[in-house]
This record gives C-alpha cells, sequence and structure tokens, in this order.
C-alpha cells in the first residue's frame, strides 16, 4: 500500500512525541529524591510533612512504616498517618495514606499489633487482622475549651495493612478529662502461666498510665508510672515498654517516655527506663535520668512489634529532628527523615543497666567500594559514606569539613563528648541549631567509633551504639576532608549505595 507524505509526516511527529515524553519521564526517573539535602539511605516521605513514627509491625515479611503525615503542606498541620513497607529494614515502598481524620478528629501517634489470636472478633482465625491502635485529636473541641478532647480509637485491616476500616464503635478508651491523653503503644503480655493480655503505654500529662484487654477493645486502667526523679522539662508522650535481656540472659523491661522540651541538649529526647513490669505496674530501681540518644534529633522513637522469635532483636527506628526547628529546616518538598533502623540490647556499667542502639545489619547490603584509608588527613570522594575508626587515646577529635570553609566537629575532652554544628552550613533558620551538644562519656571505655554520613545527617556510633549521637546538618556542599586525632591511622570507609 502506498503511504503518503501527509501520513509519514503524522507518524514522525508521533515518534517525536513519544520520545519527547519518554525523555521527560527518564528526566523525572533521574530527578527522583535528587533534592537538596533528600537523605539517600534514611527514609523520607516522596513529598510534605512528617514527624513520629507510628504503628510499626512486621507481619508475613514485610516491615510496616506508618508515621504522622500531613499531606497538603511541609509543616505540622492536620495529622493522618502515612505509610511504607520494607523487607529488609532498609529498602522502603511508599504506600497509600493508611488512616485519615473523620469526625472524631485527626490521627495522632500510636502503634500496631498483629491479633494472631483475633482476639478482637474483627477477623478470622485463617486471617487474623492487623490493628491500629491511635489517638484521636478533635482541634475543634480544643478550640472549644475542651479538656477532654483526646480519645483513642482503633481500626483494622485483613489485607495486609493495605486497606484499613475504622472500628464502628470508636473510641475504645474515652478521655477521663486530661488534656494530654495520647499515644498508645500496645503489646501482648504473657505471664509465667502462660495466660495472655493486651498492655497499652499511654502518655497522660506528665506519667505513663497503663491499661489493659483481652481484646483490643475494652480496657481497664492498671496503673501509673510516675517517678518524682524523672525528667520532667515538657510533656511526656510516646511512650514504649518492651522485653529484653540482659547480658547474663535474664529478662528486664524498657521503658520509653519521649519528653519535649527538656531533652539533654534542648528540644525533645527520648529518656528511658529499665526495670520490671508485672503486667500491671513498671517498677525500677535505678534512680537515674537515662538517655537514648544524646544528639538532638532522635525523638519518639518506637520498637517493632511480632518481630519472629527467631530474629530475636528488638527494632527501633526514630523521627530525625528536634522540634525547636522542625517546621523551619531548609528543605521545601519534603521535611523531615527518620534514623536508621537499630537494634536495642542492654548492657552494664558499674552494676546499672543501659541500653544500646547498633545499627542494624541490613544497612551492610549498602556498602560499595571499602577503602582502607592511612593518616590523620583524608581526602573523602563519595557524599553516603560509614567510616569505621578505632579510639586509641583517651581523648579524640573528629572533623569533617568541605571546600567553603564549612564543618562539623565531634571531640572528647576528659569526660565529656562535644559535637560542634555551629559551621556546619546552613544554621540561620533557627539559632538553637547553632547550640554546642555536650554528652556524658557514663563511664565507657571507648574503643571504636561508627560513623554515617547522609546528605543532611550525620550518626555517630561508640561501641556499637552503646553511647550515640544523631544530629542533622546542611552543608551547603559535601563535605570532602577528615581530619582526625587520637584514632588508629587505618580508618575503614564504605562507600554507600542509595536506597531509591
Amino acid at each position: 500500500m502506498k503511504t503518503t507524505l501527509p501520513k509519514i509526516i503524522h507518524l514522525i511527529l508521533v515518534v517525536f512525541c513519544l520520545s519527547c515524553q519518554q525523555q521527560k519521564h527518564q528526566e523525572v526517573a533521574n530527578d527522583y529524591y535528587q533534592e537538596p539535602y533528600r537523605p539517600q539511605f534514611h527514609f523520607s516521605p516522596e513529598a510534605n510533612w512528617m514527624n513520629d513514627p507510628n504503628g510499626m509491625v512486621y507481619y508475613e515479611g514485610e516491615y510496616h512504616l506508618f508515621y504522622q503525615y500531613h499531606p497538603e503542606g511541609n509543616t505540622w498541620g492536620p495529622m493522618h498517618w502515612g505509610h511504607a513497607i520494607s523487607q529488609d529494614l532498609v529498602h522502603w515502598e511508599h504506600l497509600p495514606i493508611a488512616l485519615y481524620p473523620d469526625k472524631f478528629g485527626t490521627i495522632f501517634s500510636g502503634s500496631a499489633v498483629a491479633d494472631l489470636k483475633n482476639t478482637s472478633g474483627l477477623g478470622t482465625e485463617e486471617n487474623p487482622p492487623l490493628i491500629a491502635i491511635f489517638t484521636y485529636h478533635d482541634a475543634e473541641a480544643e478550640k472549644a475549651g475542651a479538656i477532654d478532647f483526646q480519645t483513642q480509637g482503633i481500626a483494622y485491616s485483613l489485607d495486609k495493612g493495605r486497606t484499613w476500616e475504622k472500628y464502628e464503635n470508636n473510641p475504645v478508651l474515652k478521655n477521663p478529662g486530661i488534656k494530654d491523653f495520647r499515644d498508645p503503644k500496645v503489646m501482648w503480655y504473657e505471664d509465667n502461666d502462660g495466660k495472655g493480655k493486651w498492655i497499652m503505654s499511654l502518655a497522660v500529662k506528665d506519667r505513663i498510665s497503663f491499661y489493659s484487654s483481652e481484646n483490643l477493645i475494652d480496657w481497664e486502667y492498671e496503673s501509673d508510672f510516675q517517678p518524682l526523679w524523672a525528667a520532667y522539662g515538657g510533656v511526656w508522650e510516646c511512650p514504649d515498654l518492651f522485653k529484653v535481656k540482659s547480658p547474663d540472659g535474664i529478662d528486664k523491661w524498657v521503658l520509653f517516655v519521649s519528653i519535649n522540651p527538656g531533652g539533654p541538649n534542648g528540644g525533645s529526647a527520648t529518656q528511658y527506663f529499665v526495670g520490671d513490669f508485672d503486667g500491671m505496674e513498671f517498677t525500677t530501681t535505678e534512680e537515674e535520668v537515662k538517655w537514648l540518644d544524646y544528639g538532638a534529633d532522635n525523638y519518639a522513637g518506637v520498637t517493632w512489634s511480632n518481630v519472629p522469635k527467631e530474629d530475636g532483636r528488638v527494632l527501633f527506628i526514630g523521627w530525625m529532628s528536634n522540634w525547636d526547628y522542625a517546621n523551619v529546616v531548609p528543605t521545601e518538598v519534603w521535611r523531615s527523615a527518620k534514623t536508621i533502623p537499630r537494634s536495642l540490647e542492654l548492657f552494664e556499667i558499674a552494676g546499672r543497666s543501659y541500653l544500646a542502639s547498633k545499627p542494624v545489619k541490613e544497612l551492610d547490603k549498602l556498602k560499595g567500594n571499602t577503602l582502607d584509608l592511612q593518616g590523620n588527613e583524608i581526602e573523602l570522594e563519595h557524599e553516603l559514606l560509614e567510616m569505621a575508626l578505632v579510639i586509641e587515646e583517651a581523648d579524640f577529635e573528629f572533623e569533617l569539613s568541605n571546600e567553603a570553609g564549612e564543618s562539623v566537629t565531634l571531640k572528647r575532652i576528659d569526660d565529656k563528648i562535644y559535637f560542634d554544628r555551629s559551621n556546619s552550613g546552613k544554621t540561620d533558620f533557627e539559632v538553637a541549631f547553632k547550640k554546642l551538644h555536650t554528652a556524658p562519656d557514663l563511664g565507657i571505655n571507648f574503643k571504636e567509633l561508627r560513623v554515617f554520613l547522609d546528605k543532611a545527617s550525620i550518626e555517630f556510633f561508640f561501641n556499637e551504639g552503646e553511647l550515640v549521637l544523631t544530629e542533622i546538618i546542611f552543608p551547603t556542599q559535601p563535605y570532602s576532608k577528615l581530619k582526625t586525632k587520637g584514632f588508629g591511622d587505618s580508618k575503614k570507609v564504605h562507600q554507600l549505595k542509595s536506597i531509591w
């Protein structure tokens, strides 16, 4: 068949348009997660505001991460639950928003569990439900002067967390008349006789209240935890109660309480208590304020539920920011990221129990080229790094700098650790960001330091997490030089790959 000239021209135009579209799509793909300061191996939302991690549960091969999310802006606003899943704690797949506000209010922080025995009756034995437990925040009631504007609701999923249905008789726990009544963290407790029940840890103003339930629907008050010597610089929130073994194999209980303000370096931070829990009360004999992280940027973190027994780890992730400046950090498309995931383990110093935060082993799959670099002044040729250094002297110094004259410095002098980011890059968005951060040495014999450097964060782990500092930074150019003092001559530097 003879092809006319107009048809040929039309075909050429179609091919040209398709080529342009493919090129445009490729450009979009190439630009994905490439904005200035976009984390490359930390989780961040595709767009808009994120804060607390919520509802972390492992189920049928998937780690679920929900999070406080404002889908219509890059500052805090009406809260939803964003959602992502991972098979390895490292690479994440974004899923649609899981929970939206309704007539009872916006969706504040909470937790999720796998109701494997179908105690709620919201699934079946063959298809047990995932149950999300969260705080309703009624902003209209708050504006009207009510004090009981926070209640607890539940939702359930029968398709591995892909879709969620609110319980028809929400709220399941009404407010007794307390302004701050929120952030339920639920876990399954089993006593020595094999009897079990659900335990809810709830932040109630300046204490943690414990409730119990047989079905995740009907809740009964058990007790309060409110020691006089704890840190009370701000409101208590985002509790977490979990069991972990001591170095000698004894079961102990740890209670997290996030506090804002009142952290050791200003703004928000997470304190913890090590003790015992008998199904009704949490008690501790170690009357000492302990902080999970001495950096400024690890807040509201909690642990995953339903981690397989054969795994054996207590897995954690936190919000990598601080309420002192979270709304004004210099990013626009999105705001905030999560810390790298960590495994929590107990260790002892002089008979007292402390919690170590160890980077999860799954992060090793991000390692690309590994360089064994010598000397105390080293040129760095990659933006994403994990560094391993041997500590040889009591006092030491670690400095990263770039060609713009910007730098961050970590040093130990006598019995304190200091971190200085006042010249780290962009810092003028909030005066508190420039503050010098300090940490006690806790009597730890420092032997090694692991450092994880992303585009806008740096995380320091001494002795596999016995002391941790998590800090966000905003250099205008990548740091290109490492200068050290007091460390071994050999530095192992791993170039890391992006997870996106």
